[in-house]
């Protein structure tokens, strides 16, 4: 694969590379796994019942401009003869019909927005209130409604204000209210999980502590001389392996219900992105790739060596690591290129990561965490992942190819629509292979 050159390449970019080789000790207490995630306290609604009573407003205000439509095409005439002149013979200056349809513009525009797509941003009830003014107004100015009879001020004003008091429902109580609903739920969630020991028991396999086949036999004391056995010592240090190990559960969990994967999308490569919804942590993105290369060129690549990978991954713009815990655990920070066409800003990432090794596979499990040493900067916007990583599979059949998975769960935060959020992830991950693979043919070239 590589020669004497690149191999003290390696060892340069991670310290801890003989180490993370070497045998893992210490298994923890083997605990039945269960076959499924467990349920979060207390289910969560699909819609909160906050944003349910703002729908039904936006509803009412349909209805209600609809009522007093009707009643004002039954003052004179007949319903039937006034429809006519308002629509089939409309004038904007003598018609209620215009506002009817504002009305039903605002209404399709709210449900769609805030029922439908569950946005948490205001840009939707922005832009129905500005169109409902701007339009009032120049009716108002250019009609002659005002001479007609009472309802060419009872229609105007109604919905003038209907519209401003779905701006404040929503801004002052959906918005706020979800956001302390959601505080209140994380805190639950929290509580739960410092009452037990471990979130996501798994069972100990076999292969758990396995040493790939380059790994040094040594005993603790050369470690210790090579000062790469340090053990952690500070409550700070011990957070990031609980939090380390965490996602390296939730991983494996993962995996195992490959079954209930649900595919998005896929490219004419072969390469696959599912997605599976996670209690606690929501809608998780899943690539999954088949690679001509031996398993542990992208073991070195992507997992020993996160530092180097801006080097050839383009998604990346920075990568550093902040702290080396102990042998498997360490703490980084990413800062990820533009996505979507610019339309999703670069976003910094402070990750706690956990690497594994086994008989059939090398995995790199990690989530979001703080470090001292980056505090959120007001150059890019915090992102904040969820339990993911990097899994190499080993094909028992030929050691010449192997298959590559991604595990991907990440708030982007800002104000960006969650669907957008969504299709810039598949995209992303589909652009990180076509990296990957260049890199891997390039090292082959090299070598060979």
């Amino acid at each position: 694969m590589a020669g004497g050159a690149e191999r003290c390449d390696f060892g340069g970019s991670l310290p801890t590379v003989n180490s993370l080789r070497a045998s893992l000790s210490q298994a923890s207490e083997a605990i039945p796994s269960p076959h499924y995630l467990p349920s979060p306290p207390g289910e969560r609604k699909a819609i909160s019942d906050v944003r349910r009573t703002f729908c039904l407003f936006v509803t009412f205000d349909l209805l209600f401009i609809s009522l007093l439509w009707i009643i004002e095409l039954n003052i004179t005439n007949t319903i039937w003869q006034n429809l006519e002149t308002e629509v089939v013979h409309y004038n904007f200056k003598s018609s209620f019909f215009d506002i009817f349809l504002l009305a039903l513009f605002r209404f399709l525009s709210l449900q769609i927005g805030y029922a439908a797509l569950r946005l948490r941003h205001w840009w939707v009830i922005a832009i129905t209130t500005l169109v409902t003014c701007a339009f009032l107004i120049a009716k108002v100015i250019h009609s002659n409604l005002l001479s007609q009879n009472v309802f060419g001020y009872v229609i105007p004003i109604a919905s003038f204000v209907v519209a401003w008091l779905e701006t404040w429902f929503l801004d002052f109580k959906v918005f706020t209210q979800e956001a302390k609903d959601d505080r209140a739920y994380l805190a639950t969630l929290h509580a739960a999980y410092e009452r037990s020991p471990m979130l996501y028991p798994r069972a100990v396999s076999d292969g758990q502590f396995y040493s790939p086949p380059e790994s040094l036999a040594g005993s603790e004391d050369e470690l210790d001389e090579e000062g790469l056995a340090r053990r952690v010592v500070t409550a700070q240090e011990k957070e990031f392996v609980r939090q380390g190990q965490e996602a390296m559960a939730v991983v494996e969990q993962i995996l195992s219900q490959e079954e209930n994967w649900r595919l998005e999308k896929n490219n004419d490569r072969g390469d696959a992105v599912y997605t599976l919804e996670i209690p606690f942590y929501g809608k998780t993105f899943i690539l999954k790739a088949f690679l001509q290369c031996p398993a542990e060129l992208v073991y070195q690549e992507v997992i020993l060596q996160p530092e180097r990978m801006t080097q050839w991954n383009k998604t990346v713009s920075a990568c550093q690591i902040l702290q080396r815990v102990d042998d498997n655990t360490m703490v980084s920070y990413d800062v990820s290129a533009g996505a979507a066409g610019g339309v999703v800003s670069p976003r910094d990432f402070v990750n706690v990561r956990r690497v594994e090794s086994r008989r059939d596979r090398y995995v790199s499990a990690g989530m979001a965490t703080s470090h001292e040493a980056k505090p959120p900067q007001s150059r890019y916007v915090r992102g904040e992942n969820g339990p993911g990583g990097f899994v190499v599979l080993k094909s028992s059949s030929n050691p010449t190819v192997c298959t590559f998975i991604w595990v991907l769960n990440t708030d982007l935060k800002g104000r960006l629509p969650r669907y957008v959020i969504h299709q810039s992830l598949a995209a992303t991950m589909f652009e990180f292979m076509v990296h990957l693979r260049q890199r891997i043919s390039s090292l082959h070239s090299t070598v060979y």
